[in-house]
């Protein structure tokens, strides 16, 4: 389950200069790096230090240093660590934030409502 919270809509989710990406701004990140087939490698942290192993072709070539982070079922659990690295963006559909992210298996990124 996707929690949604990611419109800074005065919430100050972010640090003062910045603000949560459009979905517009993300798509034209991910066009700029090659496409979104290729742009996950670019964007993820190398190595296996915080990455399951394999972290297919991570270059980190922009420096965004994606980390991944795990998924806490409802037992309290924790799933999925070092496997993705998600972030939100503002979708320009009726106000529903929009997530992307990277996997450690894959070299594209990945979206969601």
């Amino acid at each position: 389950m996707l929690i949604r919270v990611a419109s800074n809509g005065g919430k100050n989710v972010c640090p003062a200069g910045w603000h949560v990406p459009s979905y517009a701004e993300s798509t034209t990140l991910f066009t700029y790096l090659g496409g979104e087939s290729v742009s996950g490698s670019k964007l993820k942290e190398t190595g296996t230090t915080h990455w399951a192993s394999s972290n297919t072709e991570a270059t980190n070539e922009t420096g965004f240093t994606a980390l991944p982070g795990a998924y806490r079922s409802v037992s309290g659990a924790f799933n999925y660590i070092g496997i993705f690295c998600t972030w939100w963006s503002e979708y320009p559909f009726n106000n529903i934030p929009w997530a992307f992210g990277v996997g450690f298996d894959c070299s594209g990124v990945y979206s969601s409502d």
